[in-house]
């Protein structure tokens, strides 16, 4: 009976858009403290683990509960937003001695940014990483299961690499997510036609991809080149075409991987 109602009878609505990365509203400020203090955790271990984050000395005059929990929300409501995330995972991980707790933490969370539509994700042994769309989700995970399966390693590391590209704070790296990406899809294809000095637009005519998608691929190097190597103007891609390059390369390295021969 500590789950709330929609979780013991399984209900739960769509997750939310992603409206939100770089920025910490005042309700993830308010969410992150309570959920720690509703997994049983007191305000004055709270307030520990926040001053250790951002430097301050806790306030010895403030002894009970509620003048605790007020000194808690009003370090947090003033902080960096980045700082805010950075509280988050100290939490999660002060949980550890208490196994049930921490995944409550986790789990809670992770639900408060799926129905708020924020582009973050607790994950297990990982912290905070980039969550995209569901679909996002769904096709990077699977190109890691797919070329680890098959013995791409470098491919199946380059994937990772552009997650944690992703997944950098306070500033996504959204040029090296790119670059990672298209990586993956050039180790992948390198492995596949057996050459191993060719990029990937050398490559896209060895791959025997239907037409026009060898010319979108041969596009994507393009795209990738120009952004995720050598910038043009000081342009930088933003986050939604970061997460469709890496959303492509992925499904294009599935594609490779799984398809029957001829």
């Amino acid at each position: 009976m500590n789950r709330p109602f929609s979780e013991r009878f399984g209900y739960s609505g769509p997750d939310a858009e992603i409206t939100l990365r770089e920025d910490a509203p005042e309700s993830l400020r308010f969410a992150i403290v309570q959920i720690a203090h509703n997994t049983g955790s007191s305000w004055k271990w709270i307030r520990e683990q926040v001053c250790a984050v951002l430097f301050e000395v806790p306030d010895d005059n403030n002894w009970s509960d509620a003048n605790v929990r007020r000194e808690v929300v009003g370090l947090i409501a003033d902080c960096q937003w980045f700082k805010v995330y950075d509280i988050a995972e100290t939490l999660w991980r002060g949980l550890s001695d208490d196994p049930e707790n921490q995944d409550r933490y986790r789990e809670e969370l992770n639900r408060f940014f799926r129905e708020k539509g924020i582009g973050w994700q607790l994950e297990e042994h990982k912290g905070l990483t980039f969550r995209g769309s569901e679909g996002f989700s769904a096709v990077t995970a699977k190109a890691l299961q797919v070329l680890k399966q098959s013995d791409r390693a470098t491919a199946a590391n380059e994937i990772r690499e552009a997650l944690g590209d992703l997944s950098r704070r306070p500033i996504p790296d959204r040029t090296g997510a790119i670059q990672h990406a298209v990586a993956a899809l050039e180790a992948t294809s390198r492995h596949l036609t057996g050459q191993p000095n060719k990029n990937l637009g050398q490559l896209v005519d060895a791959l025997d991809l239907p037409k026009p998608l060898d010319q979108a691929l041969d596009k994507l190097w393009g795209f990738a080149s120009q952004y995720g190597r050598h910038l043009r103007g000081g342009e930088m891609p933003d986050d939604d075409q970061a997460e469709l390059v890496v959303s492509i390369a992925c499904a294009v390295c599935i594609f490779l991987v799984s398809r029957k021969p001829k």
